[in-house]
């Protein structure tokens, strides 16, 4: 059995020079990103937006639902993989961060496939049809994270996807000790998830974690 990489930020370079490589509105979304402090971290990492568009790319997907937008570099990410006739939602709460993220959906030419509704979402969950995705991607708050995939499970058609961002917590949630509630959260959620019958599922550690689930 290999032993797993620590990946230094050296390491990470050299990766990202022999990836993908990303489109620059990208790009300028991530470094607005890094001018806005701690909260720059409610964004995926970039090798998360690779993932997402070769997983889009190998599995023919055409509708996308994205619980959780910001500034829009996870929206960005999935609406460039997407065929021409390819659709986004994507919720958000946030009216200031929407304003941010339509103005680059505009600049990468993709503001005529992704379509953003700013109200809670699971208010928006609950008027959305029923098997009308092909993937989602759920990274909002995670107090709701149950109640995302719940409702996810309801809007996906069988043997679509639902990605979870945010699943490994820094770490945390293999830290026994920690037991403060967003790790607990998590936890329980990564449980239940596991023992759902209804998807098989993995965890691949990009970014802050990621899980991966197809609807049976």
């Amino acid at each position: 059995m290999g032993v797993n990489l620590d990946i230094s930020e050296k390491l990470q370079s050299y990766i990202s020079n022999f990836s993908l490589k990303l489109n620059p509105v990208q790009l300028e979304i991530i470094n607005y990103n890094k001018t806005l402090g701690d909260i720059k971290r409610m964004q995926i990492d970039p090798t998360q937006c690779h993932f997402l568009h070769l997983i889009i790319k190998i599995s023919n997907i055409k509708n996308v639902l994205e619980i959780g937008t910001f500034t829009g570099l996870s929206a960005l990410s999935i609406s460039l993989a997407l065929p021409e006739d390819g659709k986004l939602i994507a919720l958000d709460k946030n009216e200031k961060t929407n304003e941010l993220a339509l103005k680059f959906f505009k600049k990468a030419k993709q503001d005529h496939k992704i379509k953003t509704i700013v109200k809670p979402a699971l208010e928006t969950l609950e008027e959305l049809n029923k098997n009308e995705f092909d993937m989602i991607f759920i990274d909002a708050d995670k107090m709701n994270y149950k109640q995302y995939y719940e409702k996810s499970l309801e809007l996906i058609k069988k043997g679509g996807l639902i990605i979870i961002d945010n699943v490994l917590w820094h770490g945390e949630v293999a830290d026994e000790k920690n037991n403060d509630k967003f790790t607990i959260n998590i936890r329980e959620f990564n449980k239940f998830v596991n023992e759902d019958s209804r998807v098989e599922q993995i965890i691949m550690p990009l970014g802050d974690g990621m899980t991966i689930c197809r609807v049976l």
